[in-house]
């Protein structure tokens, strides 16, 4: 992410009170070794800022999933209730995605992340006391739920338009690895502190956990990263509706006729279902599989060898780039691994009784699931990195429980993960391009 001296370096310069935007990270044609070293220490602040927001958004995302085996007991709810519960999270996150790519690209990224950061944080941090409101406990984890999918569903999207803008074509996948790293840094940190708070103290201290962080960080971000007439400007914006730039027109009616945007929209859909069924079901299925086994293992393991896997992908697609390979031909080389080859390690999840084999298979299925990383999500930043962010976007988690629930088979479970998984990879390897399509010039094939 970070230029050598001599080479294209960044520049970083603040907007004028007049705009509204984060510190302008540009690329200028400069070998001077001190403007290389002043946006060095305000780029790492802000990948480090962004990599500690997606792992506390999934210390928050992943808390209902941890405590699913215990609220059941507590509330009597059974597979289908539960699998409602789960999947309501998705019901609001596809509702925003389109909303949050957006306002990514109209106000700032960061702004759009702060703000949601701050009411989903608040919403996981109340969630015990939702619960106890009244006897529909049901009706009100899914209601606080569906809140919380809406909130973030603007998270990726508008990370993605932030990063489009900012990051160059040759460095994309290895920023958004780091990035996309904390996904699995957040799974791990709840599975790990989550699963001991569990035993200790009951399933509300982890909502007050994850929740607490979740604030902290936007104290943060809000004291020492952005400033607060350029928040006030950004919340006069979206409540006045007012144009924040002299964006060029985007063709979307030319964009979705392109049979290369269906097959990035077609294999998100299919990454991030496949994702959300293991990460929702997981957990569920080791505690009921192997009732011995302890929590800190099976939710800890998996999400430890993620970690390194979206790191070495993110370093092997922007290497082989870099060597001259073409970039479509990279982008389904780590879909093939994304999709295709963790969908097998699911199939071999569903039939195996050994508990050791069923960590290594769902740590093998969870960590190719981040070459996705470098392949479908900066794949849309190839095709139209000038609306990355409303690109950027569940039934699966659903239909897992009712599967469970009829069938009484947790092999039926990892079926569905394959076959939603490959339906997704063949759509984009027979469609899928790198080729910028957002512009209404002659474009370059990269």
């Amino acid at each position: 992410m970070f230029p050598r001296p001599g080479a294209l370096s960044w520049t970083v310069r603040r907007h004028t009170p007049r705009q509204v935007g984060p510190p302008c990270v540009c690329m200028t044609l400069t070998g001077r070794r001190r403007d290389s070293q002043e946006a060095r220490p305000e780029c790492q602040a802000w990948t480090g800022t962004l990599l500690l927001g997606t792992c506390l958004l999934y210390c928050a995302r992943s808390s209902m999933p941890i405590c699913t085996v215990s609220m059941s007991q507590d509330f009597g709810w059974n597979k289908k209730e539960a699998g409602i519960v789960l999947s309501s999270f998705f019901w609001g996150y596809c509702l925003t995605q389109v909303v949050g790519g957006h306002l990514g690209d109209r106000i700032g990224g960061e702004k759009v992340i702060l703000l949601s950061a701050s009411a989903w944080g608040s919403i996981t941090a109340i969630t015990p006391l939702l619960a106890h409101l009244s006897s529909a406990h049901l009706a009100l984890m899914t209601s606080s739920r569906i809140l919380m999918g809406l909130l973030q569903g603007v998270y990726f999207p508008a990370l993605t338009s932030l990063l489009s803008q900012k990051v160059r074509e040759s460095e994309r996948a290895f920023t958004y690895s780091i990035v996309g790293a904390g996904s699995q840094f957040g799974t791990l940190l709840t599975g790990a502190v989550g699963s001991l708070l569990l035993e200790w103290y009951g399933w509300q201290s982890i909502f007050y956990f994850s929740g607490g962080l979740t604030l902290l960080w936007v104290w943060y971000v809000y004291r020492y990263l952005l400033s607060e007439k350029d928040l006030i400007l950004a919340l006069g914006v979206l409540a006045q509706g007012r144009p924040v730039s002299r964006h060029s027109r985007v063709p979307w009616r030319r964009l979705f006729r392109k049979p290369a945007v269906w097959a990035a929209i077609v294999s998100q859909l299919s990454a991030a279902c496949s994702f959300f069924v293991l990460l929702s079901w997981l957990p569920t299925f080791f505690k009921e599989t192997f009732p011995d086994a302890k929590g800190w293992i099976f939710n800890v393991v998996p999400w430890l060898v993620a970690i390194p896997a979206s790191l070495f992908s993110g370093f092997l697609s922007d290497h082989l780039i870099n060597q001259g390979y073409r970039a479509i031909t990279v982008r389904k080389l780590m879909q093939g691994m994304g999709l295709g080859l963790s969908s097998v390690f699911a199939l071999c999840l569903g039939h195996t009784s050994s508990f050791c084999e069923s960590v290594v298979f769902a740590s093998a299925s969870i960590g190719l699931q981040t070459f996705n990383h470098s392949g479908i999500s900066v794949n849309i930043q190839d095709l139209a990195p000038s609306c990355a962010g409303f690109l950027f976007g569940v039934v699966g988690v659903c239909l897992g429980g009712y599967l469970i629930e009829t069938t009484g088979s947790w092999t039926c479970l990892f079926n569905l993960v394959a076959i939603i998984s490959n339906v997704g990879l063949c759509t984009f390897l027979v469609f899928g391009q790198a080729q910028r399509v957002d512009l209404s010039s002659t474009h370059e094939d990269l």
